[in-house]
């Protein structure tokens, strides 16, 4: 399995893009950065995306690339939650842009699957559990194995609480978000996001129920926070004596 990040931030600018990754070239995991990252023919490769949920910076690209997917005649599979099909739904209106879970009327370049929460499903080859995770908007991370048996778990946007997720899942992968320094745990917690002190009693928890600590990639930083984040992180990998990787726009890995 190789996952690449295309995207490792929560704002965009020239050199930051928003948090999206790509698994073996054909599954994508949130829609901040598709079509400004990838190249038309390597955009053609996608068979599916998986939308943790509906913020503006993880579908963003949805539009884009269901207009580029629409010019091509194909149709691209998107996969999430009710919440999230509604969202697209009013996105995709006719308002911004034509309706492409609509549009072109003879082959739509978007079609939506319903993902039930708890219940694994098989896409393109991969097995895919969908789990609830805590943030501010129902949103869901997927723990994804692929047909060789190698597995990643993104959480998505998501704060403490994620034992029962921790119980469900048994990855070689875990990406996962730290949006700010602990400085701001008081206001990141409260809108369902991790500082590295709250993403420590998470790892804490997961070492106790699962007897080991799975490889750790950070995505979702706040790019002018960058710096201190790092620094913050190093420390709690440090002290839990594991690694911890904050990643960057391009970077590979390769389970």
């Amino acid at each position: 399995m190789n996952i690449t990040t295309l995207g490792a931030h929560n704002c965009e600018s020239q050199n930051t893009r928003l948090t999206t990754l790509l698994i073996d070239d054909i599954i994508a995991i949130d829609a901040g950065a598709l079509t400004s990252s990838l190249t038309f023919p390597a955009q053609k490769q996608l068979k599916a995306i998986l939308l943790t949920h509906q913020h503006y910076d993880h579908i963003k690209d949805i539009p884009t690339i269901a207009f580029n997917f629409a010019m091509a005649w194909t149709t691209l599979n998107i996969y999430s939650t009710l919440p999230v099909y509604q969202a697209l739904s009013l996105i995709l209106g006719n308002k911004l842009y034509p309706n492409f879970l609509e549009f072109p009327q003879e082959n739509p370049s978007l079609k939506f699957n319903l993902i039930e929460p708890y219940q694994a499903t098989q896409i393109e080859g991969y097995g895919v559990l969908a789990l609830p995770v805590n943030h501010s908007t129902p949103t869901v991370g997927y723990q994804v194995t692929s047909p060789e048996g190698k597995t990643v778990f993104y959480t998505g946007d998501t704060g403490p609480g994620l034992e029962d997720c921790w119980q469900r899942i048994s990855p070689q992968l875990l990406i996962t978000e730290v949006s700010a320094p602990n400085r701001f745990q008081e206001l990141y917690q409260r809108r369902g996001h991790f500082t590295p002190n709250l993403l420590q009693e998470e790892l804490v928890s997961f070492r106790e129920l699962k007897g080991y600590l799975p490889q750790v990639v950070i995505v979702h930083m706040n790019p002018e926070l960058e710096e201190e984040i790092k620094a913050e992180l190093a420390t709690l990998a440090h002290s839990l004596g594991h690694p911890i990787t904050p990643a960057h726009e391009g970077m590979q890995i390769t389970l």
